[in-house]
């Protein structure tokens, strides 16, 4: 027997290799649905555990319509004390949890597998936005609020979360942590790890980890906040998170550059990286844009088309637009079109937040969210062509300054999508890129963790999984398989 959360005794775990789930037919008893389902109705009532499959349906699928499964139950918790009780009771019973956000993911790491096993953790009810702390420059979140609403939060004290995303208005706090979430102003703040001053956790046993205080100094032992963030709910199911805000800059500048190659774009991102205002560097191709015209009915932006297209914002206290116009004066060959007023702005910004949407409306993509050596992205892109070997039509866009490419391919057969995301995550390896940006590894890429992380990581990765969550009770065959 083992002390368990509150001090209650509880058995001790069937012995599992490393960081692996259990099957269900072997260590773990056959579980009663009906059973856990009026057991965790006592705790976060009856309303918000869900079994019908007709309002379980949209938590069961991801937001491309690729990976579907279906859940046990969907349980919504309305605050940490209530999902410590619930993982409490699925860590007694064995049942598999899947802790989802806003479910905008992209790897199938927020949805339940085929085999309905998985108990899907909601947890959208976490919205409670803390006070703001002008003097810190931070601020307390739960973990379902909602990217936009933060963002329209802080507002009010002239601050402003340096993370941002075209999916602001569905993607949560809790999501962007678990995967890490780079997005758009990644070359001037950093990632969602970089803005994220303390977490509280709660483990799969239900133990809850409170690291909220979000002191700029603490050397205090082992960086458990840096472990959860980007651990894609497989370590311990975030509910609350301190960020850093950083301050809302008044003066802003769009500019859009039609350009001959992805080699030109390069170049300028190379130039612009001398501003100290540059917030955004981001880049899209031609037939991503005819697509987006396509389907949105935008106006073109140039009367000429361009193989490549660079979207650049700069912000500052003062006006950056000189600055930024002294840079695209030595472009080269091509078309800029800048605005200025908002309104003007997101005219601008459309053209690249609006691929997403258009390539769904396609058809069900296959996405490949990587990472290239920027010298080497242009030959990638290239060469992907025959990589496909006409498997696949592909629409390429993404954040040039980090080399981050998100590959949207639309008409892959279903025989075909594991010998193609083979074949380009291969040869993203062999250029010393990474398999994964911003998105995280999930289901579709644990196979291929092999490619970006050697076996001694891995290995580590194994051990680290098994010290927090030794029943493999969370969000398993994510990340690592099997």
């Amino acid at each position: 027997m083992r002390a368990g959360a509150g001090g209650r005794a509880t058995a001790a775990p069937s012995p599992v290799p490393p960081g692996r789930r259990a099957p269900y037919d072997e260590e773990w008893p056959t579980v009663d649905t009906d059973r856990l389902a009026q057991r965790l109705s006592a705790v976060v009532g009856p309303a918000h555990v869900l079994r019908d499959p007709a309002l379980c349906a949209s938590y069961e699928t991801d937001f491309t319509g690729r990976y579907r499964g279906r859940a046990r139950l969907v349980v919504r918790p309305g605050d940490t004390a209530q999902v410590a009780q619930v993982l409490r009771l699925c860590h007694a019973a064995g049942v598999p949890v899947v802790a989802q956000g806003g479910n905008t993911g992209l790897v199938g790491a927020s949805v339940p597998t085929p085999d309905g096993g998985e108990v899907v953790l909601s947890l959208r009810r976490l919205d409670c936005i803390g006070d703001v702390d002008p003097a810190a420059g931070q601020v307390t979140v739960g973990a379902g609020v909602v990217l936009s609403d933060l963002h329209r939060h802080v507002a009010a004290y002239g601050l402003q979360f340096g993370v941002d995303l075209a999916a602001r208005d569905s993607a949560t706090l809790g999501g962007m942590i678990a995967t890490n979430a780079g997005g758009e102003r990644v070359v001037r703040y950093g990632t969602t790890r970089a803005n994220v001053a303390g977490l509280e956790a709660v483990l799969a046993d239900g133990t809850v980890l409170d690291r909220l205080a979000g002191l700029p100094k603490d050397n205090t032992g082992y960086d458990l906040t840096g472990l959860l963030i980007g651990s894609e709910g497989t370590l311990a199911v975030v509910t609350r998170a301190r960020l850093r805000l950083v301050p809302r800059l008044p003066e802003r500048v769009t500019a859009l550059v039609g350009l001959d190659s992805l080699r030109a774009a390069l170049d300028l991102v190379a130039r612009l990286r001398v501003l100290d205002s540059l917030e955004l560097a981001e880049f899209f191709m031609a037939e991503g844009l005819a697509l987006v015209l396509e389907t949105t009915g935008l106006p073109a932006p140039f009367r000429t088309a361009y193989p490549v297209y660079l979207l650049v914002e700069c912000a500052g206290r003062r006006d950056p637009a000189e600055e930024l116009a002294d840079v695209l004066d030595g472009a080269g060959p091509g078309e800029t079109a800048v605005a200025l007023a908002d309104a003007d702005r997101r005219r601008l910004t459309a053209y690249r937040e609006r691929h997403t949407e258009s390539i769904n409306a396609a058809g069900v993509p296959l996405k490949l969210d990587v990472t290239l050596p920027l010298a080497e992205l242009p030959g990638f892109v290239a060469e992907l062509p025959r990589v496909l070997a006409g498997r696949g039509r592909p629409y390429l866009f993404g954040h040039l300054a980090e080399g981050n490419l998100h590959v949207n391919l639309l008409d892959v057969a279903a025989e075909d999508e594991e010998a193609v995301t083979s074949a380009v995550l291969q040869r993203v390896a062999a250029v010393g890129g990474s398999i994964s940006a911003e998105h995280g590894v999930g289901r579709a890429k644990a196979r291929h963790l092999r490619l970006s992380r050697s076996e001694a990581e891995i290995a580590v990765m194994r051990s680290v999984k098994a010290a927090l969550d030794p029943q493999g009770v969370l969000n398993p065959g994510v990340v690592l398989d099997g």
